[in-house]
């Protein structure tokens, strides 16, 4: 579960259909037609209408596309994938992430179908190298499994904390062992809704457990899945 990085050049598609919410929208999904996108299948990673964004798959029927400049919902992007055996993660946000960031974000559409798939705030640390996430919706699994080390109440939930250690595994520095951090809503949070998360309190509760981050590279919201038993896609913004 963990991302490559590749270089590539993206195609382009004519009509795509976003929703989402911009930051001027408070309760509502706003849905704009007919502008031209950006469509990806070869993984890279760049930035669109002034947003970092990042796309990996290592196989399988994984698409993402963006809204193409000019934009009216400059951080909204959409993911479609089919069934099979792959992993495949993109998403919109920033580079360098932050601590201290409240990532806000509404989930237009989010429709997994029976995928094992996740709504999460993504990221990664270096000195030391971490990858964390932050999961506020899945699908068919609620990842990471095993027991929790505690937990963290915020944003209007209850969230597990788990530490876990991947061995010789592709990450931005190649292929490392490192530490993953997660935070994982006890409950799906609910989407078409303007949703936020304080980053901060789940680096303090991860911190009250002696997982320290370093240094922030990339920090997206993103859609992951991994082995989808069926199709899925799902529709996202990001401010």
């Amino acid at each position: 579960m963990s991302i490559k990085r590749f270089l590539s050049i993206a195609s382009i598609a004519t009509t795509f259909v976003f929703f989402g919410c911009s930051q001027e929208m408070a309760d509502e999904t706003e849905i704009a037609s007919n502008q031209s996108a950006l469509t990806l299948n070869a993984n890279q990673v760049g930035t669109n209408n002034g947003y970092f964004y990042s796309y990996w798959k290592d196989g399988g029927t994984f698409t993402m596309t963006m809204p193409d400049a000019p934009a009216q919902y400059p951080g909204n992007f959409g993911i479609s994938w089919a069934s099979g055996v792959y992993n495949g993660l993109a998403g919109k946000g920033w580079k360098p992430g932050t601590s201290t960031r409240v990532i806000n974000y509404n989930a237009g559409s989010w429709n997994p179908g029976s995928s094992n798939a996740y709504l999460t705030l993504y990221g990664w640390t270096t000195s030391p190298l971490v990858e964390y996430y932050v999961v506020d919706s899945w699908g068919s699994w609620r990842p990471p499994g095993g027991t929790p080390a505690g937990t963290v109440t915020t944003d209007g939930g209850v969230y597990d904390l788990y530490k876990v250690q991947r061995v010789n595994a592709p990450s931005i520095q190649g292929t490392q062992t490192f530490w993953q951090y997660w935070s994982v809503r006890q409950t799906k949070r609910p989407t078409g809704v303007n949703s936020a998360i304080t980053f901060n309190n789940h680096v303090k509760a991860w911190a009250s457990k002696g997982w320290a981050l370093g240094a922030h590279d990339e920090q997206i919201v993103t859609t992951e899945v991994f082995n989808p038993a069926s199709s899925g896609s799902s529709n996202i913004t990001v401010w």
